[in-house]
């Protein structure tokens, strides 16, 4: 049943696709905030979908219920499909205006079940400091921090264990089993398994997203995508701080092989790694590092180079200077920019040690 505006005026859905000011005029000449179509679906899920903070706050304060569910089956809330469109502003106000973080929808998913498994970090982030349980399981039973361990979202991940998420040890598990997958491989796969291999063609993209790389596959028809799935790519991010988390120490060249896998120093990936080997601090890891600068791979030397540059540091002391700037100096003054320039970073924060 469709509650329409009295007196004649724009319906509230026609003004929902208009502006924020047609939305003040339909209310004001009658609508209700509560106004749902011939379907069900109310006007406060509908704008929440559509990423209209404006609107939803202009809805909320004409009295419009932010638990209501919403369609033919009543299924869907508007705090779920903010979270599942990573709609970070429609959340808050959504909770601000009194959404329970924890109300679960049809086939039982929660918002934050939503944003681990689609990778919405911010928007776990704020449902967790409005105070959502970072345990409650999902659909299958899983928490949320298992399911962004698959998702392969470090920044979420971060979040969870953040505010106390329980469950380390199946997390770690499936980061670990993750890690050791071809991510773009599995992507194409459960695809083909979806929609049948009838030849499609597919086509790959890759962005960079919350210090990591989102990988989408898309499968094609007649040039156009019409199916897709994604994954981020911070499993070794993941596997390292759950490893932390749980006191356990992995080899120091596995942890190399984790950052080194995505090529890129810039990714959670790496800075992960090198910060664990900081805080380590010991003879090994100093030896491993210089190992690492005399590859004859430079990307390698990079990380090397990323180790030596706050080993240690941690104390507040330098206890590696001695030994570390000589090396840095000389690496500074390489041919190869990607050792080079870093290796200059680094003597910057050696400070007067790399100044005598």
């Amino acid at each position: 049943m469709t509650n329409g505006p009295a007196g004649g005026a724009r319906s509230l859905f026609e003004a929902l696709y208009a502006d924020e000011d047609a939305v003040v005029r339909a209310l004001r000449a009658g609508a209700s905030a509560e106004s749902s179509d011939e379907e069900g679906t109310t006007a406060l899920y509908l704008a929440s979908v559509q990423d209209l903070p404006g609107t939803v706050r202009l809805l909320l304060a004409a009295g419009a219920d932010p638990n209501r569910a919403s369609g033919p089956e009543e299924g869907d809330l508007p705090l779920c499909g903010a979270a599942c469109g990573g709609h970070t502003e429609v959340t808050g106000a959504l909770l601000s205006a009194g959404a329970d973080p924890d109300r679960s929808e049809q086939f039982g998913f929660t918002a934050l079940r939503w944003a681990a498994g689609l990778g919405h970090a911010r928007v776990a982030e704020i449902l967790l400091a409005h105070g959502a349980d970072p345990d409650l399981p999902g659909p299958r039973g899983e928490t949320p921090l298992v399911v962004a361990a698959r998702r392969g979202s470090a920044h979420t991940v971060r979040a969870l264990l953040l505010h106390g998420a329980r469950g380390r040890s199946p997390a770690l598990e499936e980061a670990r089993r993750m890690l050791a997958l071809d991510v773009e491989r599995e992507l194409r796969d459960a695809l083909r398994e979806a929609y049948g291999d009838e030849g499609h063609e597919s086509a790959v993209r890759r962005e960079p997203v919350d210090g990591g790389v989102t990988v989408t596959v898309e499968l094609l028809r007649d040039g156009e995508p019409f199916a897709s799935q994604d994954l981020q790519t911070g499993h070794g991010a993941i596997v390292t701080l759950l490893e932390n988390e749980m006191g356990l120490r992995a080899p120091f060249e596995e942890l190399a092989v984790r950052a080194l896998r995505g090529g890129d120093p810039g990714l959670d990936n790496w800075l992960v790694a090198v910060g664990t080997l900081w805080l380590r601090g010991d003879e090994e890891t100093f030896q491993a590092a210089v190992a690492w600068t005399s590859s004859g791979d430079p990307l390698r030397q990079r990380f090397g180079v990323d180790v030596l540059a706050r080993l240690g540091f941690r104390t507040g002391e330098r206890p590696f200077a001695a030994r570390a700037v000589p090396l840095l100096r000389e690496l500074a003054r390489g041919g190869d920019p990607l050792p080079a320039g870093a290796a200059a970073r680094a003597l910057a924060g050696y400070g007067d040690a790399a100044a005598e």
